[in-house]
């Protein structure tokens, strides 16, 4: 079964391919089927069907990338906070995962081991327990192998890949801006690939050697091109009716077997139709 379905989702990896199966999201002729060795007769029918992770209340969801019994990853959505500013009627990430895994076990929690921006989508990683938490958030940048992004910036690069070093620091206001001036602030290493470009915008991969608050953005915004939608730095343009960034890939090594991890969204639909006009 297992081999079966690496060849026909190739797109998924290994890791995502396993969390369908432990997930109940196969089935097999209407069957649930979780064994990866569950043997496959001629003309079965396969069929995959994706989880969510659902708030009731506000019909909120969060697609489910990713889980087992000690971490779980989503496809989150823009607009939604990753947890709790203090407000009780804010809806997070946090309050929809933690709704779900009580859905199986009134005792479960989550944990957060990291945080996208409210107005960013894409892949976020929470733990199920407070030892990974703790093992993935003391170890963050040792067992982090890539973070990349997709940004949908206004104009075009004038170079086509390159690196953005500078070092950051915020006002009163919670602004981030930049230091060209070595230790005035934290280091901030960007590292930019142009993959797709139209008349009035460009599609660029991102991967991050550090993680620093509104990093891209800033460093966006002082290349000369915003991303759009971002009001905050300078943004003159809302092609996407959102801010045009996605956290596309996490790869990471497992903090305690040291198996290669790797959680990814695919890149929203309304980023590839803004190229596809």
């Amino acid at each position: 079964m297992l081999e079966f379905l690496l060849a026909g989702l190739s797109d998924l990896s290994r890791n995502n391919v396993k969390s369908l199966l432990k997930n109940g999201e196969v089935l097999v002729d209407g069957r649930t089927v979780t064994q990866y060795d569950h043997p496959l007769g001629k003309g079965q029918t396969v069929k995959i069907i994706r989880s969510a992770a659902r708030s009731g209340r506000r019909g909120e969801s969060l697609k489910i990338i990713y889980e087992d019994s000690d971490l779980i990853a989503v496809n989150k959505p823009a607009g939604l906070l990753s947890v709790g500013t203090g407000k009780q009627d804010d809806m997070t990430a946090y309050r929809l995962l933690t709704d779900y895994v009580r859905g199986h076990n009134p005792k479960s929690r989550v944990f957060i081991v990291h945080r996208l921006d409210r107005d960013t989508s894409g892949v976020l990683l929470m733990a199920k327990n407070e030892r990974y938490k703790l093992a993935l958030q003391d170890n963050w940048n040792r067992l982090v192998t890539r973070r990349a992004y997709i940004a949908i910036i206004q104009g075009h690069m004038t170079e086509k890949s390159g690196s953005i070093r500078t070092w950051l620091k915020e006002t009163k206001t919670r602004l981030v801006y930049s230091s060209r001036t070595p230790g005035d602030g934290l280091e901030a290493i960007t590292d930019y690939l142009v993959i797709k470009e139209n008349a009035d915008y460009s599609m660029l991969e991102i991967n991050l050697e550090t993680g620093r608050k509104n990093q891209i953005r800033v460093h966006m915004k002082e290349s000369g091109h915003c991303v759009v939608g971002d009001r905050k730095y300078g943004a003159n343009a809302d092609p996407l009716g959102r801010l045009g960034l996605h956290a596309h890939l996490l790869k990471l090594n497992h903090p305690f077997s040291g198996e290669a991890m790797r959680f990814e969204a695919g890149i929203p639909e309304c980023f590839q139709a803004l190229f596809n006009r």
